[in-house]
């Protein structure tokens, strides 16, 4: 158990009752279930801001000490089960820009995964970094992590510096973490200098009671959908949002073909929608039968089982196939007529050489991460010879997230949960990330007691449609 000495780990409410070391008499030690005590009765926010804050939280963290636990394992048999705890940790100070938020859901994202496998490096050397620039940053190179970039809660605290946010206020965050005293966040904040990812570059992250956030990570929660619809979307959504609409990414016209590797997971389900939005025409590119329905169900005529084709990319480790790639853009152009405008790639090593071949001449390959490995090798005649651009992408600036966030407030976009988990099993939630076991996203209940809560709008749901807000949760079933 991580947390101050002098305090006990409380459970409940009624579990914040008990004796005072000193004169043994009966104390009240608030805990974060008070809040969510308030949030269900819907106290008004000046009462909620009037509650005493706890010493601790219950979250789910790796710890410093336990960093080389997997030396000499192989990364897929790494087990996220053994490296993330839940216990209670200490709340840390608030800082002017900052507000607290008790979380009701947050969800697993790869970025989950690589903090609690350490890879490709230990997560502590960001914390630790961040620790030296400031008073504020100091707090976050502790002996533990707690991880997690998504979440959705209510504000129960704003610092002194915050003008647009009030305890009460329902929100999700997104995990763009920057620093706006500098002049390199602005004009676009995801090419400022100190740009981090919460939760994974900094402590305090979404996969807990509470977490501590900066003001401009808070968007509105989309009042149709449940705390744990809420929270899978943000940083999965906005990441797509940008690599897809923005001019900072590919910039996608209507009419154009894009070509979405792994189109049923976190990133790609997100993809495909911004895609059928825009006017577009979605390829996309899956491992399974079960996969390909899915994607038929939500939308998308023009797919591929790239497991059933049997595409071998790499003859062997050294070396990739040419003839695959040609065999790859052949049935994209069968299925559409066309090479694809836009190839929005994050698989990474694995498939960006055949990204590169199959992209339009004068298109676009936009990528962000490397699930398969970030040492990247493909044919660059096939780029420079048929002007073809290969983009970077990382997440998205405020404004892209606020957009992108929009579109699921209005019921345009639509949330990919196909399963819940409890806090206590972030460990295995993780793991089906890990190993590539679920479609969309995976929710995980934090404050929240039970799935289904938090819908404000039920008309606005009824008329996105119950199916349409399933579709992932059925298939995933």
């Amino acid at each position: 158990m991580i947390m101050p000495a002098g305090r006990q780990a409380a459970g409940t409410v009624m579990d914040a009752v008990s004796l005072s070391p000193l004169y043994g008499t009966a104390v009240w030690w608030p805990t974060v279930n008070t809040f969510l005590d308030a949030i269900t009765a819907d106290v008004p926010g000046d009462e909620l801001a009037a509650l005493p804050l706890p010493d601790s939280y219950r979250a789910a963290f790796v710890r410093r000490d336990e960093v080389e636990m997997f030396n000499g394992v192989a990364s897929v048999d790494k087990d996220p089960r053994k490296s993330l705890h839940v216990d209670e940790v200490a709340v840390p100070e608030l800082a002017p820009d900052e507000a607290y938020v008790a979380v009701m859901a947050s969800s697993i994202n790869f970025n989950t995964v690589w903090s609690s496998i350490f890879e490709p490096i230990p997560t502590f050397a960001f914390l630790d970094r961040l620790g030296k620039e400031s008073r504020w940053g100091a707090r976050h190179a502790l002996a533990y992590h707690v991880v997690g970039s998504d979440a959705a809660g209510v504000v129960v605290r704003v610092g002194s510096a915050v003008r647009n946010w009030r305890p009460g206020d329902r929100v999700v965050v997104h995990c763009n973490y920057v620093d706006d005293q500098d002049p390199s966040s602005h004009d676009d904040s995801m090419l400022a200098a100190n740009q981090r990812i919460w939760g994974f570059e900094t402590n305090f992250g979404g996969l807990a009671d509470l977490t501590v956030v900066k003001a401009n990570q808070l968007m509105p929660k989309p009042r149709h959908l449940s705390w744990e619809e809420s929270a899978v979307n943000a940083l999965c959504n906005s990441t797509a949002y940008r690599m897809i609409v923005s001019r900072n990414g590919a910039d996608m016209q209507q009419g154009d073909t894009v070509l979405v590797w792994g189109a049923t997971g976190g990133l790609g389900s997100y993809a495909i929608q911004h895609v059928l939005n825009g006017g577009g025409t979605p390829v996309g590119v899956v491992s399974s039968p079960a996969k390909v329905e899915l994607l038929h169900d939500v939308g998308v005529s023009a797919v591929i089982d790239r497991r059933a084709a049997g595409y071998r990319f790499w003859a062997d480790e050294h070396t990739q196939d040419e003839s695959e790639w040609r065999r790859f853009g052949k049935d994209v152009r069968s299925l559409v007529g066309d090479d694809p405008d836009i190839v929005f790639e994050h698989p990474g090593r694995q498939t960006m050489g055949a990204s590169v071949f199959a992209c339009k001449r004068g298109g676009t390959i936009v990528t962000c991460a490397a699930t398969s490995g970030y040492m990247i090798e493909y044919d660059n005649r096939h780029l420079w010879m048929k002007l073809k651009t290969i983009k970077g992408s990382h997440f998205a600036n405020y404004r892209e997230a606020w957009d992108a966030n929009k579109l699921i407030c209005e019921g345009k976009v639509l949330p990919a949960l196909s399963a819940v988990y409890p806090l206590e099993q972030v460990g295995e939630a993780t793991l089906q990330v890990h190993r590539n076991l679920h479609e969309g996203k995976i929710g995980v209940l934090c404050l929240a007691p039970s799935e289904g809560l938090g819908i404000e709008d039920p008309e606005l749901r009824a008329r996105v449609g119950e199916e349409r807000l399933t579709a992932y949760r059925r298939h995933g079933a």
